[in-house]
């Protein structure tokens, strides 16, 4: 297939890769030129001007677009569906509220374009193992846009799941729970570090080697999973974590699902609880929180923010 990408980032430079290496056409444009460079180098061809993009694909054109959420997404859309023509298609894939793509898409649709949100997980290392996709929006558009969903997920990783606002929809709840799950990690090693402290009864106390504990329960536990692997290659690199501050950021979707929850009258206590955890840890730091922030390192490239605190 032939489409347009709009958005080279951390995220977008990879797909763009994986797709060109998957067979497909790319009209690649960004805001910084030199990333269009290396797009061109890897085999897509530049579009230094959101014109150019739009000139070089053929009617019926499709569009994906990613780029922060938020306002970066709201222009980036309104900008586009000023150039493209009535039948193109538009694709979200950032971290939009799905609030937002409902309202994008009403707006879009008004002038005839078409649009798919697509909740899009796989971090940093999606390029190699492919991108697990979700997918909101007409099943004929959907149907339409199919080869490239193969192309990025792993083997059976992409969903359709339901009209405009439910690929997002679901997206953040899938980061809801990613809190979660991080948080618990992270309050156990947390916990297995403190057992040397000097405030436990001396018979009860122990020097536990955490890193290597992160690595055995990579194989056959319960709990092996990529997160415990990440972490496990975080401990490797830097036992103690030192190059983490403690400070975590939160990108927007757990507080959406906290307020998805909260609209649905859902008890959803442990994903708020993580969330509320992480607004904590930007005021004082433990190692939960470091192993937190280094795992968000891992899977994501996140680079936290310093903090007054």
């Amino acid at each position: 297939m032939r489409i347009g990408f709009v958005g080279l980032g951390r995220m977008g430079g990879n797909m763009v890769q994986r797709l060109l290496e998957g067979g497909h056409a790319i009209v690649a444009n960004n805001r910084s030129t030199g990333s269009i460079d290396e797009a061109v180098k890897k085999g897509a061809e530049g579009a230094y001007t959101l014109e150019d993009l739009v000139k070089k694909l053929q009617a019926p054109r499709a569009v994906w677009v990613m780029v922060p959420a938020g306002n970066s997404t709201q222009d980036m859309l309104h900008r586009l569906s000023e150039l493209l023509s009535p039948g193109d298609l538009l694709i979200d894939g950032g971290n939009s509220n799905y609030k937002d793509s409902i309202r994008h898409a009403n707006e879009i649709t008004a002038s005839g374009l078409r649009f798919l949100d697509v909740g899009t997980s796989g971090g940093i290392w999606g390029r190699k193992v492919g991108y697990c996709l979700m997918i909101g929006g007409k099943e004929e558009d959907f149907r339409e846009l199919e080869p490239l969903f193969k192309t990025l997920a792993p083997r059976d990783g992409y969903l359709h799941c339901g009209p405009v606002g439910s690929g997002h929809f679901v997206k953040m709840v899938h980061n809801g729970i990613e809190y979660g799950i991080m948080q618990a990690i992270a309050e156990g090693f947390d916990i297995m570090k403190g057992a040397n402290n000097p405030t436990v009864a001396e018979e009860h106390r122990f020097s536990l080697p955490v890193a290597d504990i992160a690595e055995v329960w990579r194989r056959g536990s319960v709990l092996s999973s990529w997160l415990i692997d990440l972490t496990a290659k975080a401990m490797v690199e830097d036992p103690q974590l030192t190059k983490f501050s403690g400070s975590v950021q939160d990108s927007g979707e757990g507080r959406w699902t906290v307020m998805a929850a909260i609209e649905e009258s859902v008890s959803a206590e442990v994903i708020a609880a993580s969330l509320f955890t992480r607004f904590r840890s930007r005021q004082d730091h433990s190692f939960a929180e470091k192993v937190l922030s280094a795992m968000r390192f891992q899977f994501g490239g996140h680079v936290e923010k310093p903090t007054g605190g």
